[in-house]
């Protein structure tokens, strides 16, 4: 192979890395800028790549290679800034849980799956619920065929908030703990909901629970993501004015190292147990090297986590995650130290955020509306 086109196609991919970075600075809402804020992890790895051959097969570089390795050093140091708290090589955000028998009875564990609506493979999702048992199991994309299903494993769940839908955007929550007045919301869009409940744990500590699952930017779905952005602020908005003790889990649409989630924590005050601990990519299941982490859980500082894995497959473009905390009130006031905090950029940015989804829920509310009129 001729090295100078190996040298030429390592330049090329230096450019393509810088400028993918930088594309994502744009303070834009469109999916095709927004986008690229997923594969963080890939771009990370082409741009070591692209840096580390650079310099392997360094000459007589001129101008031009100067700047594009300076600009390709900086936009690498950018994306490596995003991806390391995600990884071992990060101080933990959360402490790992008191392994203490008197403390497993206030431990609770919550599955989230987004199973995909047109998988048939239920069976694989009813043995891994019985088999995990966990106290909180949280389904996205769930229609009418998952929630009869389920019904499977229905009978060690007292406590079931159901919401059949055929768009996409089901949701279901089934709970071995107390759900007290819990409340189906639709916060942006007339046809994607939210779960919006108090739990009570069985120290008889009652903290709230937030089940979400927005619409994503994409160009099979949303132009913009306006509604996803402002459904997550909003919750967040509302955990910190009425100072809950709250935990948020679902299908986000979104990554963790966006500049909406991490608004999102700064606005909330909680914590994300991945941090300084590992990805937990868990879409797509077909793509190993496409992977990101779409499923979450944050919780406030009063929280420590015991586990945090992901599961196998059910047959969904999703793999399954569950979390296991623990209730340790004592620690919050050691943890809170590690939450980001919101300047007041944040503040006006999430208030101007919450406004624009409003308007474009609005907008995407009578589009569907539509859609359902001319099939109707």
């Amino acid at each position: 192979m001729d090295l100078s086109l190996l040298y030429y196609a390592l330049q090329g991919l230096a450019g393509f890395i810088a400028f993918v970075t930088i594309w994502g600075w744009l303070p834009l809402d469109n999916w095709w800028v927004r986008g690229v804020e997923f594969p963080r992890i890939q771009i990370m790895v082409l741009g070591i790549i692209a840096w580390v051959g650079m310099i392997v097969f360094f000459s007589e570089w001129e101008l031009g290679q100067w700047i594009l390795f300076v600009v390709l050093s900086g936009t690498l140091a950018f994306q490596l800034r995003m991806v390391l708290p995600y990884t071992k090589l990060w101080k933990k955000e959360v402490q790992k849980a008191k392994d203490k028998p008197e403390r497993q009875a206030h431990q609770i564990k919550i599955m989230v799956s987004n199973v995909l609506t047109p998988n048939d493979e239920t069976k694989k999702l009813v043995d891994l619920v019985k088999q995990k048992q966990p106290d909180i199991l949280i389904t996205l994309e769930s229609d009418k065929k998952w929630e009869q299903a389920l019904q499977q494993v229905e009978s060690d769940y007292p406590y079931t908030v159901k919401v059949p839908l055929d768009n996409l955007y089901g949701m279901h929550l089934y709970s071995k703990l107390e759900l007290i007045d819990p409340e189906v919301k639709y916060l942006m869009i007339d046809d994607i909901p939210s779960i919006h409940t108090q739990l009570r744990l069985q120290g008889g500590r009652v903290v709230w629970l937030y089940c979400l699952h927005p619409m994503p930017p994409s160009p099979t779905e949303a132009d913009k993501s306006t509604t996803r952005d402002a459904e997550l602020l909003m919750v967040g908005k509302h955990i910190k004015e009425n100072d809950q003790t709250a935990i948020l889990a679902g299908d986000l649409n979104d990554v963790a190292w966006s500049k909406t989630t991490r608004r999102f924590q700064r606005i909330s005050g909680l914590l994300d147990p991945r941090i300084g601990r590992h990805f937990i990519n868990t879409f797509h299941v077909k793509y190993p090297f496409l992977r990101w982490a779409l499923d979450h859980i944050f919780h406030s500082a009063c929280f420590t986590v015991v586990d945090i894995q992901r599961m196998p497959s059910v047959g969904s473009d999703h793999f399954p995650v569950m979390t296991t905390l623990q209730y340790e009130p004592e620690e919050a006031s050691k943890q809170e130290g590690n939450a980001p905090t919101a300047q007041a950029e944040d503040i006006q940015e999430t208030d101007n955020k919450i406004e624009e989804g409003k308007k474009e829920g609005e907008k995407v509310s009578e589009e569907h509306r539509q859609e359902q009129r001319s099939f109707g």
